[in-house]
């Protein structure tokens, strides 16, 4: 089948990439160029490499190699000639079939050495598990990753997803615990996505059949749910966080069960989520501001831990994609975001003393001097909401501090010496954007590619482009493994220090999405669909027909 006969109804190819298609004979043909680009661009790197950075000595020069290496990776002249477009069209349609070609051999992998397991260990070449997807069987890989196979048009990979979850996929099948917010995002959004691009009915029922087995951890006095089940329904939250529920994860399900309501008239799941957002709506709120721990039993916040990165990320960005998901009729959701924004902007927002500008964490009001690669969500999160903003002054501050905060994500990046960033990075007097602590990993996370396929999408900029390929090019040179599959680095200031021998379900799910959507601008339009936290896209209510 042909991308174009995989795309969701509505929805039709632009004359370019038709035109595009037809100067490259065939897929290979333009993997192959697009590896003999890649090769060149790594010999020019490997010649005109410096030593790792060390505290910012270098930061001109590297910035310097950056703008060289963007030129000449693809020239985007002012008034570009047919040719010069036409080039660029095919560099577009040559990088697009090489994400896909990354797609398939990560699809592979798993196939070969872990099917119908959760992830894949792509070195060890067997199966891996996470102690949150109700046992080693649930196929995590599978479910997450086929809209990805869909929107590619990987005929053949998507089918055989398909199958699987058809006549395999059973969540009754769970013999160990299961994390509600994991299970809800990877499970419950990849099969709605699936329903909401194909209308294949089942990928509907099986969806409704793992929120049910959901619903007893909703069962608490104020409706926070709690963050885990076991197999016999019985709820309860990490010790770890003090038996408190977790706001990322509690405040990360309304999308996949309002929509959930939406297509099977239950009202009993959005019943669940709205329960939920009352309860955070009247809560106390330190500054505007919302703590990462809640009782669910009296609806209090539990601590005074505040965080853009891990244990509170997703519960903003729900905040915005309700209102644009309910065709913009969820006032009270769009009133919780402004507010939300205004207060992180406030409160949270700094400016390093060489002009970088980041969101800190803050612990009993107390400033943090640092940020994850998760919170690189937010240059995403904050230009959709200046997308949609009225106010044109309002527009422009949000819309800056999006790309501001983009070019900080991309800064831990370049300033590494696989060109990837870390799992956390830092600011102090001595360094920037950078960690020399233990938390130099990186796990095949999607947050900096996403935030920078937003501002593709809403800005038009291309440089915004050109740092996904970087980005994915960077993946594809140190995480790619000889079995096919990929791995997380150890190390991304060190890759000789190795990978983390794990594949993970998100890298299907949203790394390699991200950055094929960004080459592919006519598939899952922004006015008509809604990525969850996992990338799986939620048609929005009411939105345009394309003809």
């Amino acid at each position: 089948m042909t991308d174009a006969e995989h795309r969701p109804a509505g929805r039709v190819p632009v004359a370019r990439d038709l035109n595009v298609r037809a100067k490259l004979t065939n897929e290979n043909e333009a993997v192959q160029k697009l590896d003999e680009v890649i090769k060149t661009k790594e010999v020019k790197e490997e010649e005109s490499a410096q030593k790792p950075v060390e505290l910012d000595k270098n930061l001109d020069e590297m910035k310097e190699q950056e703008k060289d290496q963007q030129r000449e990776i693809l020239p985007k002249p002012l008034n570009p000639s047919p040719a010069e477009e036409t080039d660029a069209e095919e560099t577009d349609a040559m990088r697009k079939e090489k994400i896909r070609e990354m797609m398939r051999s990560a699809w592979v992998a798993y196939r070969n050495y872990s099917w119908g397991a959760n992830e894949l260990k792509p070195i060890a070449k067997t199966s891996h598990n996470q102690n949150i997807f109700g046992g080693s069987g649930m196929a995590a890989t599978i479910v997450d990753g086929a809209d990805t196979l869909y929107i590619m048009g990987l005929k053949e990979e998507y089918e055989q997803a398909r199958d699987f979850i058809r006549d395999n996929f059973d969540i009754k099948k769970a013999t160990g615990q299961l994390s509600v917010f994991e299970t809800t995002i990877r499970f419950v959004g990849g099969l709605l996505t699936m329903y909401g691009l194909t209308k294949e009915k089942f990928y509907l029922d099986k969806a409704k059949s793992v929120a049910d087995v959901l619903l007893p951890a909703f069962n608490t006095p104020t409706g926070i749910a709690k963050s885990l089940l076991s197999p016999g329904g019985s709820a309860s939250n990490y010790g770890w966080a003090g038996s408190s529920s977790i706001l990322a994860e509690f405040g990360t399900l309304h999308l996949e069960f309002a929509y959930l309501t939406e297509v099977t008239g239950d009202p009993v799941y959005l019943e669940k989520v709205q329960k939920i957002r009352d309860t955070l709506d009247k809560a106390d709120k330190p500054d505007g501001l919302y703590p990462t721990y809640m009782s669910a039993e009296t609806g209090r916040f539990a601590n005074n831990h505040v965080s853009l990165g891990a244990l509170g990320d997703s519960f903003y960005e729900y905040l915005i994609k309700s209102w644009v998901m309910s065709g913009k009729t969820d006032e009270q959701a769009l009133r919780m975001h402004k507010a939300a924004s205004d207060a992180i902007q406030k409160k949270m927002v700094f400016t390093s003393k060489k002009g970088l500008r980041y969101v800190a964490e803050l612990r009993g009001g107390s400033p943090e001097h640092k940020m994850g690669h998760l919170a690189c969500f937010a240059p995403g999160m904050f230009a959709l909401e200046a997308h949609y903003e009225t106010n044109s002054e309002r527009k422009a501050t949000v819309m800056g501090l999006a790309e501001d905060l983009a070019n900080t994500c991309h800064e831990s990046y370049i300033r590494s010496e696989t060109r990837i960033g870390p799992e956390m990075f830092y600011f102090t007097d001595s360094y920037e954007a950078i960690t020399q602590g233990g938390d130099s990993g990186y796990i095949l996370r999607p947050e900096v590619l996403e935030g920078f396929f937003y501002l593709w999408r809403l800005t038009g900029k291309q440089k915004y482009k050109d740092w996904v390929w970087d980005g994915i090019s960077a993946i594809e040179k140190h995480c790619r493994i000889d079995s096919g599959g990929y791995a997380g680095l150890k190390n991304v200031y060190k890759p000789q220090d190795g990978h983390d021998d794990v594949q993970q379900s998100f890298f299907l799910a949203e790394t390699l999405k991200y950055a094929y959507l960004t080459f592919a601008d006519d598939a899952i339009p922004l006015d008509r669909w809604v990525f969850n936290t996992e990338a799986h896209p939620l048609p929005i209510k009411n939105a345009p027909i394309s003809p």
